[in-house]
């Protein structure tokens, strides 16, 4: 996750956990510095300016379970959510060429317009304000809407998000995919987009109840 001081701790999660560790797949949970997993200073690590170092694990991560032999490059799929969406959408840029698959769930990715978009302007202290010079000294290097780039053949991707998320604007995932769409170097044109027209951030509501 690697952002707003959250812990991932070690527990049973049930998808992976009976539709991937039983058919004998490897589970990984990178703890990278933004999360407060090590306390306030490992997620003071990655703030503002320093939220490559948050990136920068994850790769690292990445990279050791190949050397490592745990997984190739072709078989490594990695997902995120929310702030982890934004990890997903900086690992396509970034290292396109690391992973197999990338699954990226209620994201933002634009970090221009982030600050005005439902509950942004609450996340500055995490990522700075694109309203001022941080956006050229730091905020455009991190924001994987504007750093997709066009002679660059990316990964299978899917993209989630939910119509009535009230903490992340579906238009982060909605004009990413767009841009996708748009320069068409998704390998195997395996690109994937689904909506969720009920719920919000967290998931899918039970339209019954």
């Amino acid at each position: 996750y690697g952002g707003f001081e959250v812990s991932l701790t070690p527990g049973y999660i049930a998808v992976p956990g009976a539709g991937w560790l039983e058919r004998g797949g490897c589970f990984v949970q990178p703890n990278i510095r933004g999360g407060g997993e090590f306390g306030p200073s490992w997620h003071q690590a990655a703030l503002k300016e320093n939220r490559q170092k948050a990136y920068d694990d994850f790769i690292a991560v990445g990279e050791d379970l190949i050397a490592r032999g745990i997984t190739s490059k072709s078989r490594l799929g990695i997902r995120g959510g929310s702030n982890g969406g934004l990890l997903m959408g900086n690992m396509l840029v970034q290292r396109p060429d690391l992973w197999g698959a990338i699954v990226c769930a209620v994201p933002l990715l634009d970090m221009r317009r982030f600050n005005k978009l439902l509950a942004g302007a609450s996340w500055m202290a995490e990522y700075g304000d694109p309203d001022t010079e941080d956006w050229e000294k730091f905020l455009q290097r991190y924001s994987p809407y504007h750093n997709i780039d066009a002679e660059i053949p990316y990964p299978p991707f899917l993209m989630t998000t939910s119509t009535r998320d009230d903490r992340v604007h579906p238009y982060h995932a909605r004009s990413m995919v767009k841009r996708l769409l748009d320069v068409g170097n998704v390998r195997g044109n395996e690109l994937y987009y689904y909506e969720n027209m009920e719920g919000g951030h967290g998931g899918a509501a039970d339209s019954k109840r």
